[in-house]
């Protein structure tokens, strides 16, 4: 999957906002005000998600025009565009290191929304999620404090009734894309901090995304007479506007009004929101087994974000510059 609150939670902790200090959020507010931005904030963090998985679901509809790889390939390259457009990153912004970094993270953006729809393309988008969840919830894990211990097992627990390999029937190559996504989106969380460390404001993520729209174009290699068609270009245009323009515009004002705990807490509730949104849009039933499997997931993904939290980066000035 694309870009997701990882981009504007390195952002946001660039200006040194330290999720342990939420007195920073509140200073010179009343309880009232406080609790309204906070609300707002929730709805904001919670429509951004609802925007990222209704962006998947409505690219399944593209799949026997262009196929999985076509489809993510037609949504990465309209959003490389439009961000070079929107941002016009300037060489003045970047170290050599910082433009290193963004573009590997461009590669490891494109892999990972590769195989994130080539997994959708197979097993339930509920199932996907979850297990492509387990990418950050490694990072939450490992960067934890504590006894931490118990998220790990829980989430495996999680694994096992998603898949259910007792059943005889399991999609060894949807898993294994879903998983191989998982990592990719583990090495796009640390690549982000990382290009959110170097780079001022967002002009990595306008490398790294056209970037990933290349990659996913020359991977995919869908064919111009279908991919050139207005309805094409259109349909692309508009999953690209939904998934990532609108979930990073409002993961941004959301991050203004909560802690990144409280964020990444909420942003855990993914996975549920995927398996809502399958339902709904694909007609994704999901057995009890699966069920309890993501709910386990979405257990485990609050109990590590809670304790794996990243302290402020080291250069909190950078993000001051304009963008």
């Amino acid at each position: 999957m694309g870009p997701s609150f990882d981009d504007v939670e390195q952002y946001v902790n660039q200006v040194d906002v330290d999720i342990n200090d939420r007195h920073r959020f509140t200073d010179g507010m009343d309880d009232a005000t406080a609790y309204t931005r906070s609300r707002a904030g929730a709805g904001m963090a919670l429509a951004a998600m609802v925007c990222v998985q209704i962006g998947i679901a409505l690219s399944v509809g593209l799949f026997d025009d262009v196929g999985p790889a076509g489809a993510a390939a037609l949504r990465l390259a309209w959003a490389g565009v439009l961000l070079l457009v929107a941002v016009r990153p300037r060489p003045s912004a970047f170290t050599r290191r910082g433009f290193v970094a963004s573009v590997v993270l461009g590669v490891v953006t494109g892999a990972m929304t590769l195989c994130f729809m080539s997994a959708v393309a197979r097993v339930p988008l509920g199932t996907a999620s979850a297990l492509e969840f387990l990418g950050p919830l490694g990072v939450a894990i490992a960067s934890g404090r504590g006894a931490v211990k118990l998220w790990p097992a829980i989430a495996a627990l999680g694994v096992l009734l998603l898949t259910e390999p007792w059943q005889g029937a399991v999609d060894a190559a949807g898993i294994a894309f879903a998983l191989s996504a998982a990592g990719f989106w583990a090495s796009y969380i640390l690549l982000t901090r990382k290009v959110g460390d170097e780079v001022a404001g967002i002009h990595g993520l306008a490398v790294s995304m056209p970037v990933a729209g290349v990659l996913a174009l020359l991977i995919a290699r869908p064919d111009p007479a279908v991919l050139l068609t207005p309805h094409m270009l259109l349909a692309g245009l508009g999953l690209a506007v939904l998934l990532p323009v609108i979930p990073f515009v409002l993961e941004l004002l959301a991050l203004r009004r909560l802690t990144t705990t409280a964020f990444g807490t909420l942003m855990s509730l993914e996975p549920g929101i995927a398996l809502t949104v399958g339902l709904v849009a694909l007609d994704q039933t999901p057995d009890v087994g699966p069920l309890l499997g993501l709910l386990f997931v979405v257990v485990a993904g609050i109990g590590a974000q809670r304790r794996g939290a990243r302290a402020s980066a080291l250069n909190p000035e950078a993000a001051l510059a304009p963008a």
